[in-house]
């Protein structure tokens, strides 16, 4: 323990990971940040390890997938990790909203950190429709295409956003109800 308070970036991280002081309402609902940071930096690293293989042509684009997943060591599974990172994110994002919803992390002091939070759903919501309509773009432009490929992404953001429902239903049901700070109660004697 001196070890930690004796060297000044130890002390730092000290005094963010031990001693920092903690509501008294703490539960499992709390850990959906980190998660998501945690899914984060999962999906920015295999992300550059498959930008570093994949060939964006038109001609040479299945063929780079392919040597993605029999070629490169552990290919299929960075792929993998990746692809399902990216729901694993939308659901964690769910849960978090619901979260702060259900505590009500909306009000007074927090108003601003909620309006961040509700502006970056809806930028991460358009680049993945964005993203499910590049290729199509990319590669034939028409329009019916690109309709249907709308259509594409909204159900997936969909199905994402009813999964988060239904585990925050869970959550509700199950986990545990938040606790505010003890009150003294008054009693007469």
């Amino acid at each position: 323990m001196r070890l930690l308070k004796q060297y000044p970036l130890l002390r730092l991280v000290n005094s963010y990971v031990v001693d920092s002081p903690q509501p008294a309402n703490l539960s499992y609902a709390w850990n959906f940040g980190s998660l998501l940071a945690t899914c984060l930096g999962l999906q920015i690293v295999t992300g550059v390890i498959l930008a570093m293989h994949y060939t964006p042509s038109v001609e040479l684009a299945f063929v780079s997938v392919e040597h993605i997943m029999r070629d490169v060591n552990y290919g299929w599974l960075i792929r993998y990790l990746h692809a399902n990172g990216a729901s694993f994110f939308f659901i964690l994002v769910y849960c978090h909203i619901g979260r702060n919803l259900y505590y009500g992390s909306y009000k007074a002091p927090r108003v601003m950190p909620w309006t961040v939070g509700v502006i970056m759903l809806v930028l991460m919501m358009g680049s993945v429709a964005l993203n499910y309509l590049l290729w199509t773009i990319f590669i034939d432009g028409s329009v019916d295409l690109i309709k249907i490929n709308i259509e594409y992404s909204l159900n997936n953001i969909r199905d994402n956003f009813l999964i988060s429902i239904f585990l925050l239903f869970l959550l509700f049901l199950f986990g545990e109800h938040p606790r505010g700070t003890p009150q003294k109660k008054c009693t007469l004697a």
